[in-house]
């Protein structure tokens, strides 16, 4: 019985700060004038009261409560007002009800302490809601400043990805367009250097092979590695295409078995959405490889009622201690990814061993091609 007794009382003292504030920070001309009108209905029914009461019982600190709310409602000048209507119809109640004093001076009195009193009450209810009124003003403008800062702070994050992005795409170019065709030149150089050495018989023709086959692999590892930069497959074909190339790329590269699982009639059309959740795919199978030692990974694919789902799943150690976790680069720039696209994102050791790291972005995030 006394949880909800305890819950009640907390109910309405939430409530009675909350109207407390809103009468000190408020600028509703509607309220104000139901304060105002409430403040002398006050007066009128304390000043009947007295009246009733007599003399004998004095009244005066019931005066104090319209005095706050005329303070309240229209500022100093009106609470002061109020102040002066309670001492006079206070002390005309004392008069009409039969009251006698030995002297003029006694009333007048009464009337000055009263008054004073008011007065006083008036004064410290205009500061403090003067006060609590400056407070939410500057609390007001921090906050205004605090909302520019994050948006300015999260519009130059955008910027310096999109530059990254920009600086991949152009050494991906370089390396496709002018060292790709560099070695090319080199390859073909090289044979023809080898068919003449094997038409001359010569015992240099074997090293010469050799040599064209080790500028091949590089031709093949440069490729490779300006697919990683340039995302044409994700500019051009999509997220789902993009991410089954990526696994046949991530097996060979990293000689681990990789493999994609998508769904076939849903797929994230090219943009920044996608660009992002592909380079988090990318730093989590090189996480999953090069920090857990994985050597299967599998990357999902999949929609739901409200979002795209994307996860990497692996094989490996797992997540290391939470100290060390938190200073992870990867996780933070993918975290950080995730949520430049209002993506939700985590990170999660499974039971029996290795990471799954899953992201996913609502719907109302993303384009779709059916």
């Amino acid at each position: 019985m006394s949880a909800p007794s305890h819950f009640s009382r907390q109910a309405i003292l939430t409530r009675l700060t909350n109207l407390a504030k809103n009468i000190l920070v408020s600028s509703d001309q509607r309220l104000r004038r139901q304060l105002a009108l409430i403040a002398l209905l006050l007066i009128a029914l304390i000043g009947a009261l007295d009246f009733l009461f007599s003399f004998e019982f004095s009244l005066s600190v019931f005066y104090c409560l319209p005095v706050v709310l005329g303070t309240a409602a229209a500022g100093w000048r009106f609470g002061s007002t109020i102040a002066v209507i309670c001492v006079a119809i206070g002390i005309a109640g004392d008069l009409a009800a039969g009251a006698h004093y030995s002297h003029w001076i006694v009333p007048c009195w009464n009337a000055t302490i009263a008054l004073s009193t008011y007065l006083i009450i008036v004064w410290l209810f205009s500061s403090v809601r003067s006060l609590q009124r400056e407070m939410e003003q500057r609390i007001q403008q921090r906050t205004v400043a605090l909302t520019e800062v994050i948006s300015e702070r999260e519009r130059l994050e955008k910027v310096i990805l999109e530059i990254g992005e920009r600086e991949r795409s152009s050494i991906g170019r370089d390396l496709h367009d002018d060292l790709g065709q560099h070695l090319t030149g080199t390859a073909l150089a090289g044979q023809v250097l080898g068919e003449k050495l094997q038409a001359r018989q010569a015992t240099e023709t074997s090293d010469a092979w050799r040599i064209v086959r080790l500028v091949e692999e590089g031709i093949e590892k440069t490729r490779r590695l300006a697919r990683g930069l340039l995302l044409a497959e994700v500019e051009r074909n999509g997220l789902r295409a993009a991410l089954q190339e990526y696994a046949v790329t991530a097996a060979e590269q990293f000689h681990v078995k990789c493999q994609f699982q998508g769904d076939d009639e849903t797929d994230c059309t090219a943009g920044s959405e996608a660009t992002h959740l592909y380079r988090i795919t990318q730093e989590s199978v090189r996480n999953a490889v090069q920090h857990g030692k994985a050597t299967h990974v599998k990357i999902s694919l999949t929609s739901c009622d409200d979002c795209l789902i994307l996860s990497v799943d692996d094989d490996g150690t797992g997540l290391p201690p939470p100290p060390q976790r938190g200073q992870g680069l990867g996780l933070r720039i993918m975290a950080h990814r995730a949520g430049i696209i209002h993506a939700r994102f985590k990170v999660e050791a499974q039971l029996g061993g290795g990471t799954l790291v899953e992201c996913r972005l609502p719907h109302a995030s993303i384009h779709f091609d059916a």
